[in-house]
């Protein structure tokens, strides 16, 4: 432990990584300077190999097995980025990989591991569960264990980013990192700090599984009783031990985001920067809108980027419900010929987009009175929806908002 974690083992790291990595330079992003009031930068390790920073880690950690290590066959558990990264680099240095993955993992990132010639296991449904078994079989079968973060040498690894952010924008003031088990974190704080003391490190976790939080905030490492989170990359119950003497020291804040603000976060990404970034990736962007200061630099460390097709579509509809894109009204109307068409007539004049119609006749007992008719509209935003809103109760219909199910 003693001989990583050093400027000697971080300058090591950032040279060997180059071999597994493509470069992942800043960028500018004039939205969410904007937005916030400062100048924004983005570290897009979406767009790195295996599709998230893990190869970084996982390829230093191998790169420094001895031979036989290797030939006992490697194994690990992971969510799925990690688990791609191992793989990755266990194939560049010819060793057999075996991978458990907990039963809820995305099928691309299931799917994509295998890709790397690793051997896929499911098991149990959080990291945690699957992390023991891994553990389990390491020791039964004698395979070489990689842990996903909690190895000063896979941190190390990590710590790369914070290496290449120091020469592309050495004059950063905060940086904004994702945090699940520590690992990221720490290589990029504890680096961070050694080459500009007064910079700022953020640490950004899911509300729904803050371990860290409850780690600072008991001063000792800490075991969540359960979690619940879309951000699946970060969804971890207890940070690395080998790692919490680092995070207490080069930390300097701890920001919790609920899924509803990674949701916003990856419609603002796609719009704007045509990007597809996963939910853990988007904890640091969500982040930008808790910050208390103006006028910085302000880097957002971009995980990964490996969402399947299906949970990419149920982000975009609840996003654009959020944020009224997408609504639904109810009315009641007499059931009389030309109504359904006096409804339409008013969201078209205001220039409303119908995308669903349900007609209830059976509303009520009297349907000369009264039938239900629930129309799914898509708008522009807030202001659009209150003007369609406000349109049908001019024209007599009394539109009542309703949950909206696409």
């Amino acid at each position: 432990m003693s001989e990583m974690l050093t400027l000697e083992s971080f300058e090591e790291a950032s040279e060997k990584v180059k071999e597994a990595t493509v470069a992942t330079h800043l960028v500018y992003s004039d939205y969410f300077s904007r937005m916030c009031g400062n100048k924004v930068y983005l570290k897009p390790e979406n767009m790195q190999n295996t599709g998230a920073y893990k190869v970084r880690g996982a390829y230093y950690k191998i790169s420094r097995l001895t031979e036989e290590e290797k030939a006992r066959g490697l194994i690990t558990a992971s969510a799925g980025n990690h688990a791609q990264g191992v793989a990755y680099a266990a194939a560049k240095c010819h060793a057999k990989a075996y991978i458990v993955m907990p039963t809820t993992t995305p099928l691309i990132k299931i799917e994509r591991t295998k890709s790397y010639g690793a051997e896929v296991i499911l098991y149990g449904d959080v990291y945690d569960e699957a992390c023991r078994f891994a553990i389990q079989l390491a020791e039964e079968k004698g395979y070489t264990f990689i842990h996903p973060f909690n190895d000063p040498a896979v941190a190390t690894g990590q710590g790369s980013i914070a290496m290449e952010i120091s020469k592309d924008l050495p004059l950063t003031d905060i940086i904004l990192v994702p945090v699940g088990g520590g690992g990221l974190a720490t290589g990029v704080a504890v680096l961070a700090k050694m080459l500009h003391p007064n910079i700022k490190v953020i640490g950004v976790e899911p509300a729904g599984a803050a371990c860290l939080k409850a780690s600072l905030e008991k001063g000792e490492v800490t075991t969540l009783p359960h979690i619940s989170t879309i951000a699946d990359g970060t969804a971890v119950m207890t940070p690395g031990d080998k790692l919490f003497p680092y995070l207490q020291k080069n930390l300097d804040d701890i920001i919790t985001i609920e899924d509803d603000e990674l949701v916003a976060a990856f419609l603002d990404m796609v719009e704007n920067h045509k990007m597809i970034v996963e939910n853990s990736g988007l904890l640091s962007v969500a982040a930008l809108k808790h910050l208390n200061v103006r006028d910085k630099k302000v880097v957002c460390i971009l995980s990964g980027g490996n969402m399947d097709v299906i949970t990419m579509a149920s982000v975009v509809q609840n996003g654009l419900i959020l944020r009224d894109r997408i609504f639904t009204t109810s009315v009641l109307l007499p059931d009389k010929p030309g109504m359904l068409v006096k409804v339409a007539t008013v969201i078209a004049e205001n220039k409303g987009n119908v995308v669903k119609l349900e007609h209830n006749q059976f509303y009520s007992t009297n349907r000369s009175e009264a039938v239900e008719l629930r129309v799914t509209i898509e708008a522009y935003g807030s202001d659009h929806k209150a003007t369609i809103i406000e349109a049908l109760e001019k024209s007599g219909f009394k539109p009542r908002v309703v949950r909206t199910q696409l």
